[in-house]
């Protein structure tokens, strides 16, 4: 997964945050009130150098969709964890295991992640795919929990009829990450506009 990392901090923090930019590939952005409006627009995952409460009240009023939100990832200045925050299944999980390597413990809370399971948003990045009909995720990741979820690939030119609780991914022609609306026009809900 390849991410455009900013790094925000506060000045007293600048080592910490320097050494996790640098193995991040990351940028360091120091922190003023307001910066995660400019940050969530120009970056796909956010590492946050300060308090947790701090970072989820600074964000709060940015928040949009789990699709559109970068990854926000928490980290104590002692880098002792990472946390993350948002984004999760959308590369708060692998930031957090990169920044393990770093010494911190990674605090994952996704619950496919926690039982070892597999996420519908984890298949459809290691098939070069998207998900088509994100509500739908909810659902099968929650039955991906419990038992064996079949993936399926049909090749077209065919007419497919599924339920809401079933994911439909579809592959990427160039292998390269694009968002919903880039792909063909098609909506969450997998209607042609």
């Amino acid at each position: 997964m390849d991410l455009k990392v900013a790094v925000v901090t506060f000045e007293r923090n600048m080592e910490v945050a320097q050494k996790l930019a640098d193995h991040l590939n990351g940028e360091v952005v120091l922190y003023e009130k307001g910066i995660f409006k400019d940050i969530f627009s120009n970056y796909n995952a956010v590492v946050a150098v300060f308090a947790t409460g701090i970072a989820v009240r600074e964000i709060a009023p940015y928040l949009g969709s789990k699709w559109e939100d970068p990854a926000l990832i928490v980290v104590d200045s002692g880098l002792n964890f990472a946390i993350p925050v948002l984004g999760g299944h959308h590369g708060g999980n692998d930031v957090a295991r990169k920044i393990a390597e770093l010494g911190a413990v990674p605090v994952i809370t996704t619950a496919t992640e926690v039982h070892q399971k597999p996420s519908v948003e984890g298949i459809a990045e290691k098939l070069g795919c998207d998900v088509r009909n994100r509500k739908s995720t909810i659902e099968v990741n929650c039955a991906l929990l419990d038992r064996d979820v079949e993936v399926l690939e049909v090749k077209g030119p065919k007419i497919i009829v599924v339920d809401e609780n079933v994911s439909v991914l579809v592959k990427r022609k160039d292998g390269t990450t694009a968002t919903l609306d880039e792909i063909d026009g098609i909506n969450e809900n997998g209607i042609n506009e």
